[in-house]
């Protein structure tokens, strides 16, 4: 049910910072609404460190429905906020075990598409070719020998 996250930089600059992640770092984006700018991520990953307060950060995760995704975690003894919706969608806060709770929202807004590239690295299992590596100058597939 979760199919992406949405991470936060807060920033006193926050106009300059959208530019650098649009112009520099060539960040797929989309126009949430007034030249806000949602930028699409290749895929992440989360980690969890110790720290001696909770509520330490800025991330969410999305969900494709955040009702479902509450009755679910209710069935599994996991205590949520109920769903409130605001403009750029319904959120949710799910209560973690080391007590702090995380954001989990279905959007409304506009989302960038995916990188083709990290779409491509994770669709696509490599495989070996059992003729072996492609040899310049030879005619035929993957290297082979063409009999004639």
């Amino acid at each position: 049910m979760i199919v992406g996250a949405h991470s936060i930089i807060y920033s006193r600059s926050a106009e300059a910072d959208r530019a650098f992640l649009r112009d520099v770092l060539g960040l797929p984006h989309a126009d949430a609404g007034d030249g806000w700018l949602v930028f699409g991520l290749p895929p992440a990953e989360v980690a969890v460190h110790p720290e001696q307060e909770n509520d330490v950060y800025g991330f969410y995760l999305m969900s494709d429905d955040v009702h479902a995704f509450v009755a679910d975690m209710a069935k599994r003894g996991v205590a949520c906020t109920p769903p409130r919706g605001l403009g750029w969608g319904i959120l949710t806060e799910v209560s973690l075990p080391g007590g702090g709770r995380l954001g989990v929202y279905e959007p409304r807004h506009a989302r960038p598409t995916v990188p083709k590239r990290a779409r491509s690295r994770r669709a696509r299992p490599t495989r070996r070719s059992k003729a072996g590596p492609r040899v310049p100058g030879r005619k035929g597939r993957g290297g082979r020998r063409t009999r004639r």
